[in-house]
């Protein structure tokens, strides 16, 4: 068969297009990779995609007009469906427009929160949403969806694809931002509707949220949701299939202690039912008021805050954000009266004690009940001797006893990595699995919290075989801290002398588990002065049975959540024991 043969042979020179692509297809064959980036352009592009971040706290410092013009410009590079470019940029400055936009989001955040399960809707009323008032600049981004999706060449099977173009826009923004040294935050806890009312959208249009753009006031090294806690970047082998998704296979399923007399109820809710109000309209304040009347008719005049300080050798795991020295310097700081619990207990009235249950450094000034014999990791061995429990115990007693001669007992704790303690400590009291009561402590971010995971469950796994629940001088020895079981002796002691016990947050509601256990008629003189911010605590209030008197997702420790509720209940009291009565 003949060869085909095209031409003369002879070479012209080739017509170079003055616009467009000028590369001939051997060019390109030649070095595929030529259209790369120089090594260091592609190294500056990783960095600023790497570097990226969503920030929430701005300096009130103006941006120049050519800079955020500079931003929006290469926002509208960005690809676009059938290149639509459906984008429009709404720049709002005026403060007024900004505060109105700054309660939506916030209605919006409060909402969602209620429909989120409640630990995540803890971590979202966490988010800081003040960068929509701080920032200086905010930008809605709208998308212009007046055309039919027929009309725009992709949208047809995508309708859409105009939605993820003014997507690609804001990234764009967002990395020329972060390279200018700007900072932006999304935010779009927002109503679609209401936002694009506030900036006269016409129909037809849609918001993607609101871009707060202003010179930041953070530097986050990391992501701030995984910063936060919230969650960590997945590894990309986890989001990475080949050829298509795998097979689809679901999860798998997954007393010695007397308790009040009936009469002694009775007559303690008797004294708010004529009331010149209606019965129960104080809420969970009249059943916290109702249960201290009836272990302890005249109620209270005077109190005590126990603060027990410890340090605990799981520190050594990465449990926590901080050194184990924190623990001496903010004891020393409640014995000099400073300390945020110290100073809050100050305030309502109530004396302070603090404990020496275990502080690398001794304090001198505090009552010593300290372990003798040395203490484990819980990881290896076991955090507290036998001896030493039934010895720390004893002394929280007479403790308790002392203390609650003036009607009330406020508990407070002060030690590095006692958040981990508590948790492993909940989960063996409570016969089930640590995960779902670690988080994220004081300051913690997600390498923190997957430390402590990994300890937790190594403690847990080495003292029990299932989800048994450990009895409670077994699991203060094994699982236990120093301070942790003082205070489960102050709880008993403080019980039987009478007395009511204000608990502050996870690790002294665990305490007063263990005592519950094993005294079930404590659980008349629990009350709860607040659900902290740690995750396990729910589940221990509802072991406890009891329904906190305030939420503010406190971090602090030393009691501040227990005595600013010994606060609330003073003024409850008041209420009950001056308000106007009513006629029989």
């Amino acid at each position: 068969m003949p060869v085909a043969s095209y031409g003369s042979g002879q070479v012209w020179p080739r017509p170079v297009p003055t616009i467009g692509d000028a590369t001939t297809a051997a060019e390109r064959a030649a070095d595929p990779s030529g259209w790369a980036l120089s090594a260091a352009d592609g190294a500056a592009l990783e960095n600023v995609v790497r570097a990226r971040r969503d920030i929430r706290r701005f300096r009130a410092d103006a941006v120049p007009d050519r800079l955020i013009r500079h931003i929006l410009a290469a926002a509208h590079q960005a690809p676009s469906v059938g290149h639509s470019q459906p984008w429009r940029f709404v720049i709002v400055r005026d403060p007024e427009t900004r505060i109105r936009a700054a309660v939506m989001a916030d209605q919006a955040r409060l909402a969602q929160a209620v429909l989120m399960d409640p630990e995540s809707g803890r971590h979202l009323l966490d988010l800081d949403l003040e960068g929509i008032r701080e920032a200086p600049v905010g930008v809605v981004v709208c998308c212009d969806r007046r055309t039919p999706p027929e009309g725009v060449l992709g949208r047809a099977t995508y309708a859409d694809a105009d939605m993820w173009s003014c997507a690609c826009a804001i990234q764009n923004l967002w990395l020329t931002a972060r390279a200018a040294g700007l900072g932006v935050g999304w935010v779009t806890l927002f109503e679609p509707p209401m936002l694009a009312s506030l900036v006269g959208a016409p129909p037809g249009v849609d918001t993607l949220g609101w871009l707060c753009i202003g010179w930041p006031d953070e530097r986050p090294p990391d992501p701030g949701l995984e910063r936060r806690g919230w969650s960590v970047r997945q590894p990309l082998e986890e989001v990475l299939f080949t050829e298509r998704w795998p097979a689809y296979e679901p999860p798998a399923p997954v007393s010695h202690l007397a308790p009040p007399i009936q009469a002694a109820v009775v007559a303690a809710r008797d004294t708010g039912d004529d009331l010149l109000t209606p019965t129960g309209s104080l809420g969970v304040l009249d059943r916290a008021i109702d249960k201290v009347l009836a272990v302890r008719p005249p109620g209270f005049d005077q109190g005590v805050l126990v603060l027990a300080a410890a340090d605990h050798p799981i520190a050594a795991h990465g449990v926590s954000a901080y050194e184990p020295k924190v623990t001496a310097v903010v004891a020393e700081a409640a014995l000099a009266g400073t300390s945020v619990g110290a100073v809050a207990a100050s305030s309502v009235g109530l004396s302070i004690q603090v404990v020496d249950a275990g502080v690398d450094v001794p304090q001198r000034g505090a009552v010593h009940l300290r372990p003798i014999e040395p203490k484990g990791d819980l990881v290896s061995a076991d955090g507290l001797a036998a001896s030493d429990v039934e010895r720390l115990l004893e002394g929280g007693m007479d403790l308790g006893r002392t203390a609650g001669a003036g009607g009330i007992v406020a508990l407070g704790e002060i030690g590095v990595g006692n958040t981990s303690v508590a948790a492993a400590l909940a989960a063996g009291l409570l016969g089930v699995d640590p995960d779902g009561l670690i988080g994220i402590g004081a300051g913690s971010d997600s390498t923190v919290v997957a430390a402590k995971r990994k300890a937790v469950s190594a403690a847990l796994a080495r003292v029990r075989t299932g989800l048994v629940p450990l009895e409670p001088r077994a699991a203060l020895r094994a699982l236990g801290g120093g301070e942790l079981a003082v205070l489960t002796g102050v709880v008993l002691g403080a019980a039987t002398s009478g007395a009511v016990v204000v608990m502050d947050g996870m690790a002294t509601s665990v305490a007063a588990l263990a005592a519950l256990r094993m005294e079930p008629a404590v659980a008349s003189h629990l009350i709860a002065g607040q659900r902290s911010r740690e995750v396990g605590h729910g589940a221990v209030l509802r072991a406890l049975g009891v329904e906190p008197l305030l939420d503010l997702r406190l971090r602090s420790g030393e009691g501040l959540g227990a005595v600013l509720a010994v606060g609330l209940l003073k003024s409850a009291f008041d209420v009950r024991r001056l308000s106007a009565r009513t006629r029989p």
